[in-house]
C-alpha cells in the first residue's frame, strides 16, 4: 500500500507542492528516505519514529521507504517531519487517507511528539490557498502568521498525538480566525522633532520619503546625519494589508525564522563588516539577505564608503530592478528588493575636510582615494546627495516644533495618494517609473527641457541622472499639489543632484 500526504516547501519567494509519499513492504525494519533530502530531512527519520512512539502510537515493524516528490528538486528543513509521520501511520492502517485530504500537513516533530515552530509559515499558507487545499495544519506557534492568508483554515497543532485525535474525529481543533493586521506607523527612536535646524536635510527627507528615493548625507562627524537617516522611517505612511503579508512572509523566511506578524516599515541597519552574501541573501536553499529584508522600508548604510567594495556593489542591480536574483547550479530564485537606500558618508577619513571649525588631517590623495570607494555606477543610482553642515549652538537650545513631524507626515501621505492615483494599478512611486513610464505619464514643458538640456550640458549628467531629476522634480511638485513640473521644481531638484559632484 502507498499513502500520499501534501507538503510544501519554499523556492527563493516562490511555493511548491511536495507530495510524501510512503511504502511499507516485507523486510527488515528499517525506514528509508529519498527524494533529494538533505541531512536534516535524513535525520527526520529518528524524530519520526520516537514521535509515533510516544505518541502512544504505533511504529509499523516492516521497510517503510518516504518518497519526496518530486525527486529532482533539491529540499530541507524539518518541516517534512510531520507529513512523514501522518504517511507512516495511514500506510500502517492506523489512519485512513481519506481523513488527510484536501489538506496541507508541515512541522517540525519533537522526540515526545511535540511541534516545534518552522520557517515561512504565512508561505506555505499561500502555496496550499493556490493549489486547492482547504486545511493547513502546522505547528500552533505558526497559526497566528499563517492566518493573515484568507481563503484557507489555518489550524494550528500542539502535538502528534492530538492531530491524530482531529482526524480520527475524537476531538477537534478549532481554526485560528483570519487575522486582520491594523495599519501601524513605524517606530523610530528617531523623528525629525529631534533634530535641531538643518532645514536643507530635512526638506530633502520629505521628499525623499514621499517619492521613495535614495538618498545620500555626507558631511563631518556630529552634524546629525544618522539621525536624519533614522527619522527617516517614522515619516513613512504605514503598510496596507497587502504590503504588510508580503514583508511578513520574507521576515518567515529568513535565518531567524520569525512567527511574528511585521505591522511597520522595515528598517535594516548592516553592520559595516556584513559581507554581500548578507545582504543579497544565499545559502543551498538561498534564504533572503539585508536588502530583501528591508523590502517596502529602509535599508540604513552608515559610514558608506567603511563597507567593502564588493558588498556596494552587489546593490547595483537590486537599486534598479527592486528584486535580487541568486543563481546556483541547479536553481535561480529571486526575492523582492523593493527598499528605500539611506546612506551616510564622512568627506574624509578624518571626517573634517570642508568643516569650518576643524582643519582636515587628510592629505589629498587620502581625500580622493576615500571618496573613489564609492563607484560612479553605484553613486549614479542615489537620487539624492545632501551635505549636512554644522548647526550653530545657539540653534541647538531652541525649542524644537513637536507638530512638525505630524505635519511632514501629512504632506508625504498626501503626495503618495497623488502618485497612487496617477499610475492607477501600477501602485508605482515615482522614484520606481522607468524613462518609458516617464515619457508616457509626466508632461513636460518647453521650459523644463531647456532647462534640463542647459544642466546636462554644464555638469555632465548622465542619462540615468536625468531621469532622476525628473522623478525628484515630480515629487516636489507633488508635495506642493502642482499637476505639472515647472523650472522652479527641476532647479530643486537640480540642487540635490549637483552636490554628488563634489565627492
Amino acid at each position: 500500500m502507498v499513502a500520499t500526504i501534501l507538503s510544501a516547501t519554499n523556492i527563493g519567494f516562490d511555493g511548491q507542492i511536495i507530495e510524501v509519499e510512503c511504502d511499507s513492504s516485507r523486510g527488515l525494519p528499517n525506514l528509508q528516505i529519498v527524494g533529494l533530502a538533505n541531512k536534516s530531512i535524513d535525520e527526520a527519520k529518528e524524530r519520526v519514529r520516537s514521535a509515533i512512539k510516544n505518541s502512544h502510537l504505533d511504529f509499523p515493524a516492516s521497510k517503510v521507504t518516504i518518497n519526496l516528490a518530486p525527486a529532482n528538486l533539491p529540499k530541507d528543513g524539518a518541516q517534512f517531519d510531520l507529513p512523514i509521520a501522518l504517511a507512516i501511520l495511514v500506510v500502517s492502517g492506523q489512519l485512513k487517507e481519506i481523513q488527510t485530504k484536501n489538506a496541507l500537513f508541515a512541522g517540525e516533530l519533537s522526540l515526545d511528539g511535540n511541534l516545534r515552530p518552522i520557517r515561512g509559515a504565512i508561505h506555505l499558507a499561500e502555496t496550499a490557498k493556490n493549489n486547492g487545499a482547504i486545511s493547513l495544519f502546522l505547528p500552533l506557534a505558526n497559526a497566528d502568521q499563517a492566518a493573515l492568508v484568507d481563503g484557507i483554515d489555518i489550524i494550528g497543532v500542539q502535538s502528534l498525538g492530538e492531530l491524530y485525535l482531529h482526524l480520527k474525529g475524537e476531538k477537534t481543533i478549532a481554526p485560528t480566525p483570519h487575522k486582520i493586521i491594523n495599519t501601524k506607523k513605524s517606530k523610530s527612536n528617531s523623528t525629525i522633532d529631534d533634530i535641531h535646524g538643518q532645514k536643507v536635510a530635512k526638506r530633502a527627507l520629505t521628499i525623499a520619503a514621499a517619492g521613495h528615493h535614495n538618498i545620500l548625507f555626507t558631511g563631518p562627524p556630529g552634524t546629525g546625519k544618522t539621525m536624519l537617516a533614522k527619522a527617516l522611517v517614522d515619516l513613512l505612511p504605514p503598510l496596507s494589508l497587502s504590503e504588510q503579508i508580503e514583508v511578513t512572509k520574507l521576515h518567515s523566511l529568513s535565518g531567524n525564522g520569525s512567527t511574528e506578524k511585521l505591522e511597520g516599515r522595515p528598517f535594516r541597519a548592516p553592520h559595516h563588516t556584513a559581507s554581500h552574501i548578507s545582504l543579497t541573501g544565499g545559502g543551498r536553499n538561498p534564504i533572503p539577505g539585508e536588502i530583501s529584508l528591508a523590502h517596502l522600508g529602509v535599508l540604513f548604510l552608515d559610514e558608506l564608503p567603511e563597507y567593502p567594495r564588493a558588498s556596494l556593489e552587489v546593490l547595483r542591480q537590486p537599486l534598479e530592478d527592486k528584486e535580487i536574483r541568486i543563481s546556483r547550479a541547479d536553481s535561480r530564485v529571486h526575492f523582492p528588493a523593493n527598499f528605500m537606500l539611506v546612506a551616510t558618508q564622512n568627506p574624509c577619513p578624518c571626517g573634517y575636510f570642508g568643516d569650518d571649525l576643524r582643519e582636515c588631517q587628510c592629505s589629498t590623495s587620502q581625500i580622493l582615494q576615500y571618496q573613489k570607494k564609492i563607484s560612479g555606477p553605484l553613486l549614479d543610482r542615489i537620487d539624492m546627495v545632501i551635505h549636512v553642515g554644522r548647526v550653530p549652538h545657539e540653534e541647538l537650545l531652541k525649542k524644537s516644533q513637536t507638530n512638525e513631524a505630524d505635519k511632514v507626515r501629512l504632506e508625504i501621505s498626501e503626495a503618495r495618494k497623488i502618485q497612487q492615483e496617477r499610475y492607477k494599478d501600477d501602485t508605482l512611486c515615482n522614484a520606481t517609473l522607468s524613462s518609458q513610464n516617464i515619457k508616457k505619464q509626466i508632461e513636460i514643458s518647453d521650459d523644463v527641457k531647456n532647462l534640463l538640456s542647459k544642466a546636462s550640458k554644464n555638469i555632465g549628467l548622465t542619462t540615468r541622472s536625468y531621469f532622476k531629476i525628473i522623478k525628484v522634480a515630480r515629487t516636489i511638485a507633488d508635495l506642493e499639489k502642482a499637476p505639472n513640473i515647472t523650472t522652479d521644481h527641476i532647479s530643486e531638484a537640480l540642487q540635490y543632484r549637483s552636490t554628488s559632484k563634489s565627492l
